[in-house]
Order: C-alpha cells, then structure tokens, then sequence
C-alpha cells in the first residue's frame, strides 16, 4: 500500500454533499488539539497533508483522501468549548449524517492524549463507536511527553477504562514513534474490509 499516493479529494460540510461510500473507509476522530493531522501526516509521510491548524476546533468539515485502496477520512475535532452553538449543532448534524450512512467503515482511528485521562467527550465517542460496533483501535498521542515509567502508567490506566478490550497504539508525531504499527493496523482492517465485499 503506498501512502505516498495519498491525495485530498473533497471536503463536506453537510451531510447531503458525502460522497459514496465506494471504497473502504479509514476513519480519524478525536477532540480538538489532540494532534489528529499531525498524526495522518505522519501515517502518509507528508508534511502538510492535512492541515495543522494553530486554532482549535478550525476544522469544520469532513476531509475525504484517496490511498490507494481506501479512503482516509478526518472528521471535525470536537469538545471545542468556544465554538458557538448553531456550529456544535451543525456538527453534531454532520456526525450523524455521516454515521448513520450505512458507509463502508474499514476502521475508526479514535485519538486520545496519552497524557491525561480521557475526556467525557472521548468517553462518549469510544461508547458510541462500541454500540454502534464499529471497527476501532485508540492512538495515544503525544507518547514522548512522557517517560517509560508514565507511559506505562497511562497505558495500564487506558487498558483498564477499556476493559482490555481495544488495541492501543502509543503515538509519537515529534520523531514518528508507533507510526509504523498504525499503518499495518490499518491495512489489516483494510484487507479484512475488502475481503468481506467479496
């Protein structure tokens, strides 16, 4: 699979402009600031594929790429406290749409920080990817903030929320440490994603 191919191909603000969902979706979702572009820049070995933005909540819109066999996605951050409320609604809108539309999800990436707890709106999106019994691993961002000893620490600490029960990926953006891991996680789903539409 050659992330280098990986190419922007459209941006949805409503769920009425979603595309089809003809290939095998990779999904990012997680809070604002919890370094989600970083982390599929690193997976594509681009610089700039999805944008960095200074301020958070700035991403409104849904991102479809294109890799090769699957289509990654980057959804809007979410627990942005200064977002107003007419833009929360047109989120929550846009997350249901997109749910809800019977899509060909390979995998959801779900992102937390490895350095704090999750938070409520963490909690509440994991449950909602549980119940609705899609395919899910959690990233630990930002990894080399902490040592060895903290690192394990929160890793028992999320293995324990979570019952053991999903894989977790500890994540460096800063030197690409856990990168690797999370792409042959990614095309394992994949490969599975594709071998069930047969």
């Amino acid at each position: 699979m050659n992330y280098n191919n990986a190419k922007f191909t459209m941006a949805c603000g409503t769920a009425k402009q979603l595309p089809k969902s003809d290939l095998p979706e990779v999904v990012f979702s997680g809070r604002s600031n919890v370094g989600k572009s970083s982390l599929i820049n690193k997976i594509v070995n681009r610089k700039a594929l999805a944008r960095v933005s200074a301020t958070p909540g700035k991403t409104a819109t849904i991102n479809f790429f294109n890799v090769d066999s699957f289509n990654l996605v980057d959804l809007p951050g979410y627990g942005y406290a200064k977002v107003s409320h007419a833009e929360k609604q047109r989120w929550a809108d846009l997350m249901e749409g997109y749910f809800v539309d019977n899509r060909n999800f390979a995998l959801v990436i779900q992102i937390c920080d490895m350095r704090h707890k999750p938070t409520q709106a963490d909690i509440d999106m994991i449950n909602f990817l549980i119940d609705a019994d899609l395919p899910m691993i959690i990233v630990l961002t930002k990894k080399d903030k902490l040592n060895k000893t903290e690192q394990a620490k929160q890793l028992e600490m999320y293995n324990e929320l979570l019952n053991g029960e999903t894989e977790l990926y500890p994540f460096s953006a800063l030197n690409g440490e856990g990168a690797e891991e999370i792409r042959e996680a990614i095309e394992r789903y994949v490969e599975e994603a594709n071998t069930n539409a047969d």
